[in-house]
């Protein structure tokens, strides 16, 4: 069976199709630093060092440079590959999965082109759990509130973390700020992300999402905020208003 069939059989169980079209009309432009996902691009320096922080925090590297090394993970909804190339660099050996075929495609040549060693595949997470592969560290990014069946979801990736292991996901809160900012001016009024990107709905409360990954046998260790500074961007800390970073790790004999 070609993998592209798979791939829609798996997402109908998790994804949104019509979410899924959003990115795969743009997704040839992940890489352009003022393109659609030009709000991923401003992110991603806090993202990095937060995921950087709690990788150093749980698995005490030894290699300050390369703290992710000897590590294998895991990106899931890896897009056109922001996170995953950085892992990559970090040391890890890194699967970024997607069910969209132009971000994929997009990721693989990027990464080529830049003489990093990543391994990209059109998958679903539940896909990499039927192969029974588990990771070291697992990063889930502003995925969660796209999915259909958030309970399914996340008992497949949280299935994917190794005893010991680590789990990064980033989301948004649900309240009245995040549908005043988080969804109506972030898509119709500044323009930062495609309209229709989200819907409001979806979003996952801090306490929905501590609550799914402990029914799953993952114990929350951090949760903090992502705020938008008016003189240094993006950046962590602060409350946990709209947009939110959770940790949490698999007990080690668990």
């Amino acid at each position: 069976m070609p993998e592209a069939q798979k791939v829609k059989g798996a997402a109908t169980s998790s994804s949104d199709p019509r979410e899924l079209a959003q990115f795969a009309r743009h997704g040839r432009e992940w890489w352009d630093p003022e393109g659609p996902f030009a709000q991923l691009h401003r992110l991603n320096p806090a993202r990095l060092d937060y995921i950087r922080q709690q990788a150093v925090r749980h698995f005490r590297p030894r290699n300050s440079d390369h703290p992710l090394q000897e590590l294998c993970a895991l990106d899931i909804g890896c897009g056109g590959g922001l996170v995953a190339e950085p892992l990559a660099r970090m040391g890890a050996d890194v699967l970024g999965i997607d069910l969209v075929p132009e971000s994929i495609a997009a990721a693989r040549a990027h990464a080529e082109g830049h003489g990093l060693d990543v391994e990209y595949r059109l998958a679903s997470a539940q896909q990499i759990t039927a192969e029974h592969r588990i990771f070291d560290l697992v990063t889930c990014l502003e995925v969660v509130e796209h999915v259909v069946h958030p309970a399914a979801f996340l008992e497949n990736v949280c299935s994917l973390v190794r005893p010991g292991g680590l789990l990064v996901m980033s989301t948004l809160n649900r309240n009245a700020a995040s549908l005043a900012l988080g969804k109506i001016a972030a898509e119709y009024v500044l323009g930062w992300v495609p309209r229709g990107t989200h819907d409001w709905r979806k979003f996952l409360r801090p306490s929905e999402l501590a609550a799914g990954l402990r029914r799953q046998g993952l114990k929350t260790t951090d949760v903090t905020g992502l705020n938008l500074h008016p003189l240094h961007g993006w950046q962590t800390g602060g409350p946990v208003v709209i947009n939110y970073f959770l940790t949490a790790e698999r007990p080690a004999d668990g």
